[in-house]
């Protein structure tokens, strides 16, 4: 690649990357995603009970162990929210997420903030405190290092034995589908950059050793040339 396409791809990652490459707390819910994929991650066991995640349980990937939550999550009736996350501050690689219901936390009061016709639009927030906290080790493998299970609300399933989702949870999925597009492409063109970077000290380094070898050689000829006119 062409030092100067580098630059330019480079270029629009950082442009990007004010709204995809910084840790954010992505505040929408998650809807379920393909069911083949669950299944292969064991979503039940041979008795059709779900499997529930536990502290100490491995992953080869935070994406499995993101698949693995949102399958459990539709088994068992309630959506997903995809929360905090703790970055490298050397390459930018995700180190720990954190994944809960989505009706976490609580909406802002906005008392007094609405007209006499204008009401504050119903919240999905109930405060409930069920979430997963997921951990790269040294090894690699993404670790379950948290677990709160019981939810303060009604579980829908249904018949189908999912949860529902509406149109709101599809479009939600779709953009954070283009957002992990988004931070894998940026992730990508910061790899090259430190790549092409490197290439560049590297032969800095050596053209200095090849120019410091040059200029002792001319001081070492004006040195011989200035002895000999002394000979004569």
């Amino acid at each position: 690649m062409g030092v100067a396409i580098l630059v330019t791809l480079v270029m629009d990652c950082l442009d990007f990357g004010n709204v995809f490459c910084r840790q954010v707390e992505l505040d929408e819910e998650v809807a379920a995603t393909d069911s083949s994929v669950i299944e292969k991650l064991g979503e039940s066991d041979e008795e059709g009970e779900v499997l529930e995640p536990y502290v100490g349980m491995e992953f080869d990937s935070e994406e499995d162990a993101r698949k693995f939550y949102i399958g459990y999550a539709r088994r068992v009736g309630f959506v997903v929210r995809i929360m905090q996350r703790r970055r490298s501050g050397i390459d930018g690689r995700t180190l720990a997420r954190r994944l809960g219901c989505n009706k976490q936390g609580f909406s802002p009061n906005h008392k007094g903030s609405f007209g006499p016709d204008k009401k504050p639009r119903p919240s999905a927030r109930e405060g409930c405190k069920a979430t997963i906290l997921v951990k790269m080790e040294k090894s690699g493998k993404w670790v379950v290092t948290r677990f709160e299970k019981d939810h303060n609300h009604a579980l829908v399933i249904t018949d189908n034995g999912y949860s529902t989702v509406g149109d709101k949870d599809k479009k939600i999925e779709e953009l954070t589908m283009e957002l992990e597009h988004q931070e894998k492409l940026c992730t990508s063109y910061r790899e090259k950059l430190f790549s092409f970077m490197n290439n560049v000290e590297e032969q800095t380094e050596e053209l200095s050793s090849k120019i410091q070898v040059i200029v002792e050689n001319i001081r070492k000829v004006e040195s011989e040339m200035q002895i000999k006119p002394r000979c004569r």
